[in-house]
C-alpha cells in the first residue's frame, strides 16, 4: 500500500458530489452528436457525385462524431449518462449498433478493466496487452516477434482497431463460456447491425454505402484505440502485482490526463480526463471539466499533451526495476548493461 493512498481516497470521496447525472443534459449531448452525424453522412453521400476526394474531407468530422457516440455509450455502461438505469442501458444498446459494439458484453469486459487496471496479475480484460521486460526476455523468439508485431503502430492503430470493431466484436470473445447473456448481447447487436446495414444499402446502394460508411468506421476505430492506448500507456503509468496493487493509486496514477485542444475535447467527450474517470467512474463526461475547475491540483496528475502523446508509441514493455514503460531498445540496453550502470541510471 503506497503512502499516497489515504490522500487519493480522500480525493475520491470529494468527487462524489459530481456523480449526479442530468438527464436533460444527457439528451442534449446525445442530440447534438447523433443529428450532426446523420447530416454529415447524408452530405458525404450527396458529395459522391462531385468526386470522392471531396467527400473524404467530410469523413473526418463524421468519424469524430462516431467516436463521441461511443463515449456516450461508454458513460451509459457506467450508468452515469442518464439518471435511470433503463435509459442508460437502452440508449447504450442502440448506440452499440452504430458503433458495432455489443453493449452488455462490452460493459462486462470494461467493468473488469476498471476493477483490475494496472494489476500485473490480472491483465487481459479490456486493456492493451503489456509484457514486462523480464516476461519478454523469457519468451521464445517466435512469441517475441509476435509481440513486436502486435505493438507495431500499423497493427496497433491500423489493422487492429478495424479487426476489433468489425470482426472481433461479432462474438463474445473472452466470455464465450459466460452463459447466455454475452451471447444474447452480441448476437442481438449483430442482428440489429444487419438490419440497419440492409436498410441503408436498400436506400443508397451497396457501393455508396461502403464508400461512405467504411472509412468512417475504420477512422473512428483507430481514434478510439489511440485514445484508450494513450490513457494507460505512458511512461510513468502504474503497474503493480497483487500484493502492492490498490485501486485508488492505480486509478489516479495509472490513467493519464490527456490534455487536448478544446475542439478535440468535445469530440472525445472529455474522456482525456481519464484519471478522474477511473477514480470515480460514475461522473458523467459532461461534468469532468467541473472537477478540474474546482480541483486544479488534479489537472497536473498524469498530464500528457497532444505532442507528448506521440512519443508514447515507442513504449512497449513495463520495466519492474525502474517502474516505467520503456521501449524495446531501452529494454535491450538494460539487459546488456552492467549492474553498476543500471544502478547509476536509476539514481539520476
Amino acid at each position: 500500500m503506497t503512502q499516497g493512498t489515504p490522500e487519493i481516497r480522500a480525493s475520491a470521496q470529494l468527487l462524489a458530489r459530481y456523480r449526479e447525472a442530468d438527464s436533460a443534459r444527457g439528451v442534449l449531448e446525445l442530440v447534438i452528436t447523433a443529428v450532426p452525424l446523420c447530416v454529415i453522412w447524408a452530405l458525404i453521400w450527396a458529395a459522391l457525385d462531385h468526386g470522392y476526394w471531396f467527400a473524404l474531407l467530410l469523413e473526418v468530422p463524421a468519424a469524430g462524431l462516431l467516436v463521441r457516440l461511443f463515449m456516450i455509450q461508454h458513460d451509459c455502461g457506467h450508468g452515469s449518462f442518464f439518471r435511470g438505469r433503463v435509459a442508460n442501458d437502452w440508449v447504450g444498446r442502440a448506440i452499440g449498433v452504430m458503433t458495432l459494439t455489443p453493449y452488455d458484453y462490452w460493459r462486462q469486459n470494461h467493468a473488469r478493466h476498471h476493477a483490475n487496471s494496472g494489476n500485473l496479475d490480472h491483465r487481459g480484460s479490456g486493456d492493451i496487452d503489456t509484457l514486462t521486460v523480464r516476461e519478454f526476455r523469457d519468451q521464445s523468439r517466435w512469441r517475441r516477434m509476435l509481440y513486436r508485431l502486435y505493438r507495431h503502430p500499423i497493427v496497433m492503430f491500423g489493422v487492429g482497431p478495424t479487426y476489433l470493431f468489425i470482426l472481433k466484436h461479432r462474438l463474445p470473445v473472452g466470455l464465450m463460456r459466460g452463459g447466455w447473456k454475452p451471447w444474447l448481447s452480441t448476437m442481438g447487436t449483430n442482428v440489429a447491425i444487419a438490419i440497419l446495414v440492409a436498410a441503408m444499402i436498400w436506400l443508397v446502394g451497396y457501393g455508396p454505402f461502403l464508400l461512405v460508411h467504411l472509412p468512417i468506421v475504420v477512422l473512428a476505430a483507430s481514434i478510439g484505440v489511440w485514445l484508450f492506448y494513450v490513457q494507460h500507456q505512458f511512461e510513468h503509468t502504474y503497474w503493480s502485482h497483487d500484493e502492492t496493487w490498490n485501486f485508488h493509486d492505480a486509478a489516479l496514477h495509472g490513467s493519464s490526463h490527456y490534455q487536448l485542444p478544446a475542439v478535440l475535447r468535445w469530440f472525445t467527450a472529455n474522456i482525456g480526463v481519464h484519471h478522474i474517470h477511473h477514480l470515480s467512474s460514475r461522473i458523467p463526461c459532461y461534468r469532468l471539466p467541473d472537477v478540474l475547475r474546482d480541483h486544479p491540483q488534479l489537472a497536473g496528475v498524469g498530464r500528457i499533451t497532444l505532442l507528448q502523446s506521440l512519443r508514447t508509441v515507442r513504449l512497449t514493455l513495463w520495466d519492474e526495476e525502474r517502474l516505467q514503460l520503456v521501449s524495446f531498445g531501452e529494454a535491450a540496453l538494460t539487459s546488456t548493461a552492467s549492474p553498476t550502470a543500471v544502478a547509476s541510471r536509476r539514481g539520476r
